[in-house]
């Protein structure tokens, strides 16, 4: 295919000469070149995993979006931190590595230089001297020191903040106190296990892995654990101050959990087990209980009878994930233990059964379940035939105290009203019912008013060899630190890196790196994936620094917020799929070095943007049923039971939204699936590079809608961007007959004087630096597009309004706007500076105002002519203009004028016959 304009030559160029030239370096306080006077912007990319299969085209949306602001506020006087590294951690590297022997830092290595060639390609202006990747040593280390600030603090409930442990050795505690205080601590916990893959897996892992045929099982192990339950509160009341979307933060919310209610003890054949409600004042409803599976009292308190039949249910939760079994539509399962809980308001005697919905990371593993008035419970009352007492009713319905049996109700009750059945709290509001029964627990020693939550401690630990290793020694069964000089704690050179069939790890194989001294062992576990990206934006501001992990001072100047920000960047970006663990967890982590005096500010990210999923081309299918029959895709009631049939494209025949295959009557049904290796639907930015170039990719990723959109891929949509760049690229080249490429004879070094020129370009600047600032990438294209066809159709291109075409261009389309500029230059002596270090165009609003207006001209109410006119003339004037304009004249000609009438500012309707 004809290349519209040779991008193929000037990309490359650009490419390398930004890099040998490192245009885009960004000084650091304490730099000779560095210059304290200007205003910092840090713009931030959520850093990609380096997978073998590299970037496909939704990867760059997000990062052209960053980079189009980077560059326009480097050009409005910033200095800008855009920085880009790699979270080079990952268990499908080790899984590789098992597969075929490679080390998984041959592999990491690989992916990462394919990641880092994709990007260069793409023209992304990012420091590249500021490039991290977790895996290096000198970034372990700091990872490995952020441990120990955990590792060597507690939460002070007095502050509530983290403290230095040795406060708590000054005031006498015992060692096992203190280890019960830290926020990096040992506990036994209930976790996904994966024998065959040898390691532990995050919740969120486990779908993933089970689907490529890996068993996992939930199983208790001794686990390096985070007490991130400790910053709860702070992590919900601030997140009121930052510009984040309201979903996000609603997520965070839900996913925190937070639950104000009480603790009740009940008593079961001696033990007193705790449960906690946010409905204390439904306890007369309490009909049975339930526990999880791995409450530890289960095995005490079973009976013979239903020992059996509890062992085999517990087996099989073991193999379910914390997803599965707080799945809410699932079919509700559970088993009697043959044991009875007294209820502590009534005395009245409740079966204890265990279920999978219930969980020991939630509350205190156990519940009394009042299924009159929660769903769940419902539910499950109505399927095991376990009795239903109302004991809340709507205020307006109380017309006794009478119980509401099983039959009577159809659906729980979950909404506040009064109580009913319930002894003292008759007649109350639901409000006042649960204030009174928390008095009467208080009172009787059988509970107390609490708050809980659904936020667990963070499981820190994996089994795994490529990770960073816990900076961590065992002595005398007791775990203490290494020296902080001894830091990083490197992973041993290893052959095998094989599950070892044990929760220790691969890393119990190193003998001698276990074997620290004659007396102490290393810790065999590693962190997990996320320990390194929960940090990576301060090693950015000082990455090569191996006194600290940041210094003070590019510290305060690149994270130190302002007046109005408590956040470190500025603004980031990236997918919905972080919205909760790595933001909560990078969160943590940075309020604890706040606490701590390493930071200046409470959060990490100020402002946050979520770039929209971009899917697949359209696809189209048909549907078969299980006899092989066709059905209409608007007659499926699921997708269950129906198998779909791609049509290929070529075969698809379009006529206005109606789609067919060749040859058929059948309607097919367009779809557009997210990208993925198993849909076939990936889409290389390599491919797309060297069939458009890179400023076409760059500009199309942005014009294909707002960017928290969820937009399909469509490759037309890239030959529509690329002929607007070759229009662009026209205005001042040309091709001679040699087939060269020259300056258009159309440009000059004339100032211009064209007010409707100086118009569209002035308007252009306004609403491309609006549009940026807001993030509306799609409508600054679209204004750019205006423009060009204005500058198009003039007759002669004053070379001053192209160069600020091209400087509005530049951030989107960087290459062709330096390609152009710099031919410009040579033959109109323009600055010698490339043109990403020029100054952004000041918009004149004097050439927004309008003096003239075009007015409509009427003959009979018909259309006949357009007039321009000074936006202050007289109508007197305007009467005359309008009668003698030529295209009016021969509707006129001869006949008597009746009338003229003016709206003003909008036309002109002479009457005449």
């Amino acid at each position: 295919m004809s290349k519209p304009f040779p991008f193929d030559q000037f990309e490359p160029k650009w490419q390398a000469r930004w890099d040998e030239q490192k245009t885009f370096r960004t000084p650091n306080p304490g730099d000779a070149d560095f210059d304290a006077s200007k205003p910092k912007y840090f713009v931030l990319d959520m850093f990609p995993y380096p997978s073998g299969a590299g970037l496909h085209v939704g990867h760059p949306e997000g990062y052209t979006a960053t980079d189009i602001l980077g560059r326009y506020k480097r050009m409005n006087g910033f200095n800008v931190l855009h920085p880009m590294g790699w979270d080079a951690f990952g268990l499908p590297a080790e899984q590789y590595a098992i597969k075929t022997g490679q080390h998984p830092r041959i592999t990491t290595e690989q992916n990462v230089d394919n990641f880092r060639r994709q990007l260069k390609s793409l023209g992304f202006a990012y420091d590249w001297d500021r490039e991290i990747n977790t895996t290096e040593p000198n970034y372990v280390r700091w990872t490995q020191w952020i441990f120990l600030q955990l590792y060597n603090s507690y939460f002070c409930a007095e502050t509530n903040k983290a403290r230095p442990i040795s406060e708590l050795e000054e005031k006498g505690l015992s060692r096992e106190e203190i280890d019960n205080e830290r926020l990096a601590f040992i506990s036994e916990a209930p976790v996904n296990w994966s024998p065959d893959l040898g390691t532990v897996l995050a919740n969120e892992e486990v779908d993933e892995w089970k689907s490529k045929g890996h068993t996992v099982e939930r199983r208790p192990l001794r686990q390096w654990m985070l007490r991130i339950t400790k910053y709860a509160d702070r992590l919900i009341d601030e997140l009121d101050q930052l510009d984040w979307p309201e979903s996000i933060k609603l997520l965070q919310k839900n996913w925190i959990g937070k639950s104000v209610g009480a603790e009740v003890t009940f008593d079961i054949d001696g033990h007193d087990i705790d449960v906690f409600t946010t409905r204390p004042d439904t306890l007369f409803g309490a009909s049975y209980m339930v526990l999880a599976p791995e409450h530890p009292y289960v095995a005490e308190i079973t009976s013979a009878e239903q020992k059996s039949e509890v062992e085999a249910y517990i087996k099989a939760c073991s193999l379910k994930s914390d997803l599965e079994r707080g799945d809410l539509n699932k079919d509700k399962s559970g088993v009697f233990t043959g044991a009875y809980a007294t209820n502590p308001v009534n005395g009245s005697k409740i079966p204890v059964w265990i279920a999978d919905y219930v969980m020991m990371g939630y509350g205190t593993g156990a519940i009394m379940a009042v299924p009159a008035h929660d769903e769940r419970d419902f539910e499950f009352a109505t399927k095991f035939q376990l009795p239903i007492m109302q004991v809340v009713a709507d205020a307006s319905s109380v017309g006794g105290n009478s119980a509401t049996c099983c039959s009577e109700l159809e659906e729980a009750f979950t909404r506040e009203g009064v109580a009913i059945n319930s002894d003292f709290l008759n007649g109350l509001a639901t409000h006042e019912a649960k204030a009174k029964m928390i008095e009467w627990l208080v009172a009787e020693g059988k509970g107390e008013a609490k708050e809980n939550f659904k936020l667990r401690d963070w499981l820190f630990s994996r089994q795994r060899y490529w990770g960073e290793p816990f900076p961590i020694l065992w002595e005398d069964g007791q775990h203490r630190a290494v020296s902080d000089d001894e830091l990083p704690v490197l992973q041993p050179e290893m052959d095998d890196f094989k599950p070892t069939g044990s929760p220790e790890g691969p890393l119990a194989k190193a003998t001698e790196w276990i074997n620290y001294s004659e007396t102490a062992k290393r810790e065999t576990n590693t962190m997990p994936q996320w320990a390194g990206s929960c940090w990576y934006y301060m090693r950015y501001c000082d990455p090569t620094n191996t006194e600290r992990f940041i210094s003070k001072e590019a510290e305060e100047y690149w994270m130190g917020g302002s007046d109005d920000t408590v956040g470190a960047v500025d603004l980031y970006v990236g997918g919905t799929e972080h919205a909760v663990l790595h933001l909560l967890y990078a969160r943590f982590w940075h309020k604890v070095m706040f606490d701590l005096g390493h930071v200046n500010t409470i959060e990490p990210f100020q402002k946050l943007v979520n770039q929209g999923l971009i899917l697949g081309e359209t696809e189209y299918f048909y549907y078969t049923d299980p006899a092989g029959e066709v059905v209409h895709f608007k007659e499926r009631r699921s997708d269950t039971d129906y198998r779909a049939v791609k049509v290929e494209l070529e075969n698809i025949v379009i006529d206005g939204n109606k789609f067919t295959e060749k040859g058929s009557s059948i309607e097919l049904e367009p779809v557009n699936r997210k990208m993925s290796k198993s849909f076939g639907n990936v889409v290389s930015p390599d491919d797309v590079v060297s069939e458009y170039g890179a400023d076409a990719l760059r500009l199309y990723e942005m014009f294909m809608g707002p960017l928290e959109q969820v937009k399909p891929w469509q490759m037309k949509g890239v030959e529509g961007v690329s002929r607007f760049l070759a229009k662009v690229w026209r205005l001042a080249i040309e091709k001679n007959q040699a087939g060269e490429y020259q300056l258009s004879d159309k440009l000059t070094a004339e100032p211009c004087a064209d007010k409707k020129l100086l118009k569209v370009v002035h308007e252009t600047i306004q609403k491309v630096s609006q549009a940026i600032e807001t993030l509306r990438f799609n409508t600054a294209i679209s204004q750019m597009m205006i423009c060009t066809k204005a500058l198009g159709e003039a007759k002669q291109l004053p070379v001053e309004l192209i160069v600020t075409l091209l400087k509005c261009l530049s951030p989107f389309a960087p290459h062709l706007a330096e390609e152009v500029y710099a031919r410009l230059g040579e033959k109109f002596q323009l600055d010698a500076e490339l043109l990403s270090e020029q100054v952004w165009p000041v918009c004149n609003e004097a050439y927004l105002v309008e003096d003239e207006i075009e007015l409509i001209v009427q003959v009979n109410g018909k259309l006949r002519a357009r007039l321009t006119v000074a936006k202050d003339a007289a109508k007197e004037d305007i009467e005359e203009l309008a009668k003698a304009h030529e295209n009016v004249q021969q509707f006129i000609d001869g006949k008597t004028i009746r009338k003229v009438i003016v709206v003003p500012g909008r036309l002109v309707n002479i009457v005449a016959n």
